[in-house]
């Protein structure tokens, strides 16, 4: 899943060491997609593909599904029923030249573009320089004075923020789709742990100067998950003051000690555990023993408590079965800034809004973003 906080795993540590256990899960560097579906049948040539019956193959929505031998296939909204433990989707596309068989791992994904063209978009590569190396970046040419700048979350890649982006072109941006250090695409770093938004920031600070130095005199920042956590970060930079106009933020990472505990829970171990992780990321020794450069400091992510220095115009997307980042701290937000946030609420799981229902997604976001940045 997209951004998922994934805390699997650790259980068996909590007895040795819960709190380096949990921090050095959270921050663990990139590691292979896991291929946890098999292709039970294929069926009317080639157009449904049968599958294990779970959550994720009954959900409601388009998804696709990712090969482990290489490729991916479209799933539409459509689910056939196949009996108590089996289930078919509607392929509506594919790779070229995949063709799926009977007995082929596949991963379940919310990533339903793997490149700018199956999106109808004309995209051209680009690269960034940053602190940390160069970072390739996708540029959709648009309004070159209006420029939105997309971001991805953890554990994910820039192809997920692609969902986003027809929104953006709907309106006549230039769009950035950026990466940053220790990514599966971008420059790796020290030992590849990821510092939650602390040092990638900077990374993603340099394509809004990238944007300003081609004509940007305003900025909308669209962030995913941990992605969406970087977004707010440039908006406290004093510098950006009267540049970045507006935030869309999908499933936002807005205090992650909460995160924290919630992914806790869902692994089984006691949501109070997550607080034996925080020494290991904000001191500066327990930080470089878990691996990391330094301490990170979560104060400055945590909007639930700095809500009122948020200045920002913000549309928050939110889904109500997300059991990575809970729903509960965007409605926080937005109940602390009712003029100033906006939130719209899905039926889905963590970064799955625009799966569910993509054209209530683009339509939202289209229309706020009309009515609160100035052309």
């Amino acid at each position: 899943m997209i951004g998922r906080i994934a805390l699997g795993g650790i259980a068996t540590a909590v007895t040795a060491g819960v709190g380096y256990a949990i921090a050095r899960r959270l921050t663990a560097p990139v590691g292979p997609r896991t291929f946890d579906l098999t292709v039970r049948g294929i069926e009317h040539d080639n157009d449904l593909v049968v599958l294990d019956r779970t959550d994720q193959t009954t959900a409601d929505g388009i998804y696709n599904l990712w090969f482990e031998h290489g490729g991916w296939a479209q799933l539409s909204a459509e689910i056939v029923d196949r009996g108590p433990t089996r289930v078919a989707r509607r392929i509506t596309g594919t790779a070229p030249g995949l063709t799926p068989k009977v007995g082929d791992r596949a991963s379940w994904s919310g990533i339903y573009y793997a490149a700018p063209g199956e999106a109808g978009l004309d995209a051209r590569e680009i690269t960034i320089t940053t602190p940390a190396g160069p970072c390739p970046a996708w540029r959709i040419d648009g309004d070159p004075s209006t420029w939105a700048i997309h971001i991805h979350g953890l554990g994910s890649t820039r192809a997920g923020t692609l969902r986003g982006i027809l929104a953006a072109t709907d309106l006549g941006y230039t769009s950035l789709v950026v990466t940053y250090r220790n990514t599966e695409e971008g420059p790796r770093v020290g030992t590849g742990r990821s510092t939650l938004g602390h040092t990638e920031t900077t990374d993603v600070d340099e394509a809004i100067g990238y944007a300003v130095r081609r004509g940007a005199r305003q900025i909308v920042l669209f962030g995913w998950s941990m992605g969406a956590a970087i977004a707010l970060q440039l908006t406290d930079r004093p510098r950006h003051e009267g540049l970045i106009a507006a935030l869309v933020l999908d499933s936002p990472v807005l205090n992650w000690t909460e995160v924290i505990k919630t992914n806790c829970a869902r692994s089984g171990i006691p949501a109070a555990a997550a607080r034996l992780a925080i020494p290991w990321l904000t001191i500066n020794p327990l930080a470089r023993g878990v691996g990391l450069p330094g301490r990170i400091p979560l104060p400055a992510f945590d909007w639930t408590s700095r809500a009122a220095e948020l200045t920002t115009p913000t549309l928050i997307l939110h889904g109500t079965r997300d059991d990575s980042v809970p729903i509960r701290l965007s409605q926080a937000l937005r109940a602390a800034h009712p003029n100033l946030v906006d939130l719209e609420t899905f039926d889905a799981g963590h970064t799955l809004c625009w799966n569910t229902d993509p054209d209530r997604w683009r339509e939202a976001v289209t229309a706020w973003l009309k009515s609160r940045v100035p052309r």
